[in-house]
């Protein structure tokens, strides 16, 4: 029955159609990589146009946060009642659309808004993408695949920051913009042909035509045909009730030291990605050289996360993530100092970039082996959720402290500060071999 279906997901190889899932999620990273970090490689330019204090930048670099928190917590639990891959299509749709409109904006209110909106697309697709990556992996590759989707992230940033540079020299900021709204909207049709529904969803939701849908996956991993679904369990009813299972008993502690971890850790992360080039200019490099800077920070997140996910495969995941969070704090407190050669802030650069995107890979790799299938997704989006509130403040508290004297070495060491609280906070989590998605139960 659907019992060893599970299994055969969870203990045998990977399929092609597995890997293609897995894949597409990378793909849909990239893209909110490139879509979310486009306004810290632009941000001087666009600060310049419009005459932009400290502060006023911060809330730019903010307002695709808002977007995120609330596409997390709003959007995203519907993929738990309608289904993960009909909610990555919406926001697709929405992301694209936001981004080429961002491209002819006006006025630092009008960006602020697309910004927002453009938020809550990626907010929608992150927590849904990872969550189908998590399902489809087979419990040994599983830290991989999800670890995969930030590497993804840190690759559309990479891009981004690749781009910025030649774009913004050539044809503005405006140009960088468009480009990712036209290829945001480019990937609608493949994600329509290859990304399947969740195979968990539809085994404890039950849509219309169920088990033809979960015969038809089957059959494309090489397995067996069910002859019936087994006894449904008993799922909570309505979006307010998934929310409310994250905090009964079995689940508190877990769901309270995650949202911890989440809100640290994107408040350290985004801080470190979004005022990066700026700082290191306010440090003495040139623009040119704080977005080269910036980049290779987010080339060497493809490595972290990647890392991650294979020492996943070998160690207890809460274990490799605390190690990943106490190098970060270590490598952020030397980061600036290192500026005064070039090369050697090159090189830092790339390794905080391995470590604090290591730090994120980790928390998405953690989260959904935490969770039934009922309320997966929700309790994705609510921890992505918690996380933007920390992403939302770090960068406007930074341009207000570095509008009220603060320097970019003092700014880095407090970032340092939160990863430590991070990795105390996840000792109180129960450490767990690699992890797996509890299969649904069946008759």
């Amino acid at each position: 029955m659907s019992a060893s279906l599970r299994s055969a997901l969870d203990d045998g190889p990977m399929s092609r159609f597995q890997w293609t899932a897995v894949a597409v999620c990378v793909l849909l990273n990239m893209l909110d990589g490139f879509d979310v970090l486009v306004m810290a490689f632009t941000g001087r330019a666009v600060s310049t146009e419009w005459g932009l204090s400290g502060s006023q930048l911060g809330l730019l670099l903010s307002a695709g946060l808002v977007g995120m928190a609330a596409g997390s917590l709003l959007v995203a639990p519907w993929a738990d009642r309608v289904g993960r891959r009909p909610i990555i299509l919406g926001c697709l749709t929405l992301a694209s659309a936001a981004m080429l409109l961002s491209s002819i904006s006006q006025s630092a209110v009008q960006l602020g808004v697309l910004r927002v909106l453009t938020g809550i697309g990626i907010g929608g697709i992150l927590a849904s993408s990872n969550v189908i990556a998590a399902e489809y992996a087979s419990r040994r590759w599983r830290g991989l695949a999800v670890s995969l989707n930030s590497t993804g992230y840190a690759l559309g940033a990479t891009l981004g920051g690749l781009l910025a540079v030649v774009l913004i020299g050539g044809f503005g900021w405006r140009s960088v913009f468009l480009l990712g709204g036209i290829a945001t909207a480019a990937a609608i049709p493949a994600v329509w042909a290859l990304l399947p529904e969740s195979l968990d969803f539809l085994l404890a939701r039950r849509p219309a035509g169920a088990l033809e849908r979960v015969n038809a996956l089957a059959a494309r991993m090489g397995q067996p045909a069910l002859d019936r679904l087994p006894e449904q369990t008993e799922a909570p009813a309505g979006v307010g009730a998934t929310f409310r299972e994250l905090l009964t008993p079995r689940l508190r502690r877990a769901t309270l030291v995650l949202w911890v971890a989440f809100f640290c850790v994107m408040a350290g992360f985004y801080f470190v990605t979004s005022w990066t080039p700026t700082l290191l200019v306010e440090a003495g490099l040139s623009p040119a050289q704080g977005i080269t800077a910036g980049t290779l920070l987010n080339l060497g997140g493809v490595f972290g996360a990647a890392l991650l996910g294979l020492l996943a495969a070998r160690f207890a995941l809460r274990n490799v993530l605390i190690s990943y969070l106490i190098a970060t704090a270590v490598l952020l407190a030397v980061f600036i100092a290192s500026t005064s050669t070039l090369a050697l802030a090159f090189a830092v650069g790339i390794v905080v970039g391995l470590f604090v995107n290591g730090c994120v890979a980790g928390l998405y790799a953690l989260t959904p082996t935490v969770y039934g299938p009922a309320v997966r997704t929700t309790g994705v989006g609510t921890g992505l959720a918690i996380g933007r509130a920390g992403a939302i403040l770090a960068p406007t508290l930074a341009g207000t402290l570095l509008d009220g004297g603060w320097t970019p070495q003092q700014l880095y060491i407090a970032a340092g500060v939160i990863f430590l609280c991070t990795a105390a906070a996840l000792t109180l989590l129960r450490a767990s071999a690699p992890a797996a998605v509890p299969a649904p139960s069946a008759s």
